[in-house]
């Protein structure tokens, strides 16, 4: 029977995996498990990983570098129930042949939500409306509605968050176009959606969604020169990361009154109490919970399940990582 190790702290572990999954998980192996609540210490998780052939990481778990993994000779897959793998990858994994796999599609899901959600509250004005309406103001500002209906959705990065994204917007009546410089034409077609430059995207978009990685390439794409092609009462949504808005910039198009920004992302987090996000009337500034956030972190754990079910039935992986490509990648 495989040896599963859970290589987190026990107040993280039960925000993600509810009762009826880590009954699953007894079911698929021998589950070890973190005697302490905090994030394990090196040494402990030495132990922990101590010959598992499974072994399962998330938030605050630490990177499985070859001190680690020598521990478990055996170790055939890594599930990481949470997002990005960067944190806990290391190039002795790959050298050895130790798959990975990672929950970004069930994180994807409720940052594509988020973003549909801001989708269709700022292209309606809600936000402003709202104060309108607890001021006394019934009617002021309706005639700047507009209807999830003939607009285009401007998508940036096709990964699993910005898939899910067109997904959902394919609900609607609404042109979709993408720029992913990884993405072909033909797979855009087979999304059901237009590739098109970057310049392009964003004279044409209603509604431009960030889904890009974080990645050097992408560093303050977003800036002077690249917001001044959005159109006038545009909208932008950032649910990636805050790296990839040169923020100076973006004020100053706020300030102009052009834009609407819905940003859920900034760089750093939080922005400083000065920050002019803060202040702005055409800025929908939320705390990064565009992810999973309480009862959210449960689906990881419900996919984290579902994928080392299908890793030991020889199954091909929803999720995994090729680590050969962690630079291109979220």
């Amino acid at each position: 029977m495989s040896q599963i190790a859970m290589l987190a702290g026990r107040e993280m572990l039960s925000g993600i995996f509810a009762p009826k999954d880590l009954d699953q998980l007894r079911k698929l192996g021998t589950l070890k498990e973190s005697t302490v609540d905090e994030s394990p210490t090196a040494e402990q998780v030495k132990e922990l990983i101590r010959g598992a052939d499974i072994a399962i990481t998330t938030w605050g778990s630490p990177r499985l570098d070859l001190e680690i993994i020598k521990e478990a000779p055996n170790l055939k897959l890594v599930m990481h129930a949470a997002g990005t793998v960067k944190g806990i990858v290391s190039p002795e994994m790959a050298a050895k042949g130790i798959r990975v796999s990672s929950a970004n599609g069930a994180l994807g899901i409720g940052v594509a939500e988020t973003a549909l959600g801001l989708t269709i509250t700022s292209l309606k004005n809600m936000w402003q409306l709202a104060k309108n309406t607890r001021a006394g103001e019934w009617a002021k500002d309706k005639e700047k509605i507009r209807e999830v209906y003939g607009v285009t959705i401007g998508v940036v990065g096709a990964g699993r968050a910005g898939r899910h994204y067109i997904k959902l917007m394919k609900n609607f009546n609404v042109e979709i176009i993408l720029y992913d410089p990884i993405v072909t034409a033909e797979q855009a077609a087979e999304l059901g959606v237009t590739k098109v430059s970057l310049e392009d995207l964003l004279v044409r978009s209603d509604v431009v969604s960030i889904h890009a990685p974080s990645i050097p390439e992408t560093n303050k794409m977003f800036n002077q020169e690249t917001l001044s092609l959005m159109k006038d009462d545009a909208i932008l949504i950032n649910t990636s990361r805050g790296s990839l808005i040169d923020e100076d910039a973006l004020v100053e198009e706020l300030e102009r009154g052009r834009l609407t920004a819905c940003i859920d992302v900034t760089d750093p987090e939080p922005p400083r109490q000065d920050h002019p996000f803060r202040r702005l009337p055409n800025v929908i500034l939320i705390p990064h919970i565009a992810g999973a956030v309480n009862n959210g972190k449960l689906r990881m754990g419900e996919y984290s399940v579902e994928e080392i079910r299908r890793f030991l039935n020889n199954e091909p992986l929803d999720g995994e990582v090729n680590l050969q490509q962690l630079h291109t990648i979220a």
